[in-house]
């Protein structure tokens, strides 16, 4: 199952959230924390501290949501 780190008002995790359902796709939301120093997870998975970031089950990780949406249509459309 995808994993999502996101928040949940953040107009790029929209977007990526749209496109996952359009797709019919299964996945697990994860909400980061506000303050930035407790971003650990997505520090460790992608090397950055900014959402929207996914995390495949094949263990592939792609953050932006522009990278995300184009890595979700050439996998799964």
């Amino acid at each position: 199952m995808i994993k999502l780190y996101q928040f949940e008002s953040c107009p790029y995790c929209v977007k990526v959230r749209r496109k996952l359902n359009q797709l019919d796709l299964e996945y697990e939301k994860i909400e980061v924390p506000r303050e930035r120093s407790k971003r650990t997870k997505i520090k460790e998975l992608s090397g950055q501290i900014k959402v929207p970031v996914i995390e495949d089950s094949d263990g592939t990780v792609v953050n932006d949501s522009v990278k995300i949406i184009e890595y979700l249509e050439k996998k799964y459309a």
